[in-house]
């Protein structure tokens, strides 16, 4: 890899005002996760869509298992791919069980770029983001529809010589088909050298199909009050995002089915997918 600070930060930059009067995806995450970094429109977005889908205890069971995929996946990509960067894609609000908090506890030197647009995000990644001396963990804020201003950044906390994972943790289904985001998965993975790996979790359209419909009706309802609506997809459209990849052992599965710790017959409306790039 090429020489880098331990801990490199990007430039300054005046931090964009946070609109408490509209709903952001990661806020709402953050809430359904038990967290405390959103505000009471987040939290209202989440009840209201939660009541869409079948009540707030089960999306946030839901909301945990694809939290609780995220982490087993980047164990297996840590120590059985052996991947030590990661490039996580509308992150959220990262925590102690986010990725660089599982990364480097498996690896100390892995090294870490979370991309948001959320300027609660950058107003709290300093004090959020402890990395470990040997690696690094650094924020952008950043838009997907603009990979290349994100590899842009990366780079100067990334060495994109080297395998990195890719992370598109239930970020996709917020992008629909006019953003084209076939295209933004294939520009990220052509940045990324053979033996590289992406993740992926989305809403499904195929799974639990009726209480999926009445979440993304009521989302498209209430626009005027979130930044987001939900572009589900089938098994089908999904596979499309990895094709000409190696499925990673199960494939393409729901959130609960990727390598449990232990046996589950629960499947939610969530897929899960991570594969490798030959």
């Amino acid at each position: 890899m090429t020489d880098t600070p331990a801990n490199p930060r990007p430039a300054v930059r005046p931090t964009p005002a946070i609109d408490t009067s509209v709903a952001h995806a990661a806020r709402v995450y953050d809430y359904l996760l038990g967290g405390d970094q959103n505000f009471p429109i987040d939290q209202e977005v989440a009840e209201r869509n939660a009541a869409a889908y079948g009540g707030l205890e089960v999306t946030r069971t839901e909301v945990r298992a694809n939290r609780a995929f995220l982490g087993r996946a980047v164990r297996y990509m840590v120590n059985e791919a052996g991947i030590r960067q990661f490039l996580d894609l509308g992150t959220g609000l990262p925590s102690e069980d986010h990725v660089h908090g599982v990364a480097q506890r498996a690896a100390p030197d892995c090294r870490i770029v979370y991309v948001d647009n959320d300027p609660l995000v950058l107003t709290h990644a300093e004090t959020l983001l402890k990395s470990t001396p040997e690696g690094a963990a650094a924020f952008i804020i950043g838009d997907l529809r603009d990979p290349e201003n994100i590899l842009l950044r990366a780079a100067a906390t990334l060495d994109f010589r080297d395998p990195v994972a890719v992370i598109l943790s239930a970020i996709l289904h917020l992008f629909p088909d006019d953003y084209d985001p076939y295209c933004i998965v294939a520009r990220l993975l052509d940045a990324v050298p053979p033996g590289s790996h992406v993740l992926i979790s989305h809403m499904a359209s195929d799974m639990n199909a009726d209480k999926m419909a009445n979440l993304a009706r009521e989302a498209e309802r209430h626009q005027a009050t979130s930044r987001f609506t939900f572009a589900l997809r089938n098994r089908e459209e999904l596979t499309r995002f990895v094709g000409g990849l190696e499925l990673v052992d199960p494939g393409l599965v729901t959130v609960e089915q990727w390598r449990p710790e232990a046996p589950s017959s629960r499947e939610s409306g969530v897929y899960a997918v991570v594969a490798r790039k030959r």
